[in-house]
């Protein structure tokens, strides 16, 4: 599974509709190409990409004020929207992914129903707990990982993450229970992309190719 994915779908289907650089800015607003793939090129890469594989649709419309070609915007498709929601639900539950996985699908799990996520949720809590034991049972000696030598300390890492990841999950299970933010079918929902014109106070300002098109 692709962050970049995830991300990309997740902004233009925000938008509604939206050209390249508005995608981009939206994801250097998130800070995602801090903690992501990212990167100018990448988005580009993927908004093309996604159109031709039918997830996007493609518009052509005035050449940007910069000049040059016309600019192409992209709307999401109702295949792109299935793609996009299948997408949240497997980040929210993959705990063995990469962080820039769960850190998109907090980004995103907003556009899924209250109960849903808190039902993901769980499954992610009883995942890593199912991993954790197989772990212990199986590789972490009786009396720690140090009987392994300085090996045992890549053990002892990945049970005190599996041992955070699953306390940091159970705290937002219970604030979502409690009530926080508002999902899918709750009322307005948080505006979480730019507005046209808006600027960016996290943009990189690096310019790309790919930019005015």
């Amino acid at each position: 599974m692709s962050a970049i994915r995830l991300l990309v779908l997740g902004a233009v289907r925000q938008h509604g509709r939206a050209h390249g650089y508005q995608v981009r800015n939206d994801l250097e607003y998130w800070g995602a190409h801090e903690w992501s793939n990212a990167k100018p090129g990448s988005i580009y890469h993927a908004l093309k990409q996604m159109a031709k594989q039918g997830l996007l649709l493609a518009h052509e419309i005035a050449p940007s004020t910069a000049g040059g070609p016309p600019r192409t915007e992209y709307e999401i498709t109702d295949k792109g929207t299935e793609e996009y929601l299948r997408l949240v639900r497997e980040s929210l539950t993959a705990y063995d992914q990469k962080p820039d996985i769960l850190s998109a699908g907090l980004g995103t799990m907003v556009d899924l129903g209250r109960e849903e996520v808190l039902g993901l949720l769980e499954e992610r809590v009883r995942s890593i707990e199912k991993w954790r034991r197989s772990v212990t049972e199986y590789y972490t000696p009786e009396d720690g990982p140090g009987q392994l030598g300085h090996i045992g300390e890549i053990m002892n890492f990945w049970i005190h993450s599996a041992d955070t990841g699953a306390e940091w999950t159970r705290d937002l299970i219970g604030r979502i229970r409690d009530g926080a933010y508002t999902f899918a079918g709750e009322g307005e929902p948080f505006v979480g992309v730019l507005a046209e014109g808006r600027q960016n106070p996290y943009t990189t300002g690096e310019r790309h190719p790919g930019d005015d098109r």
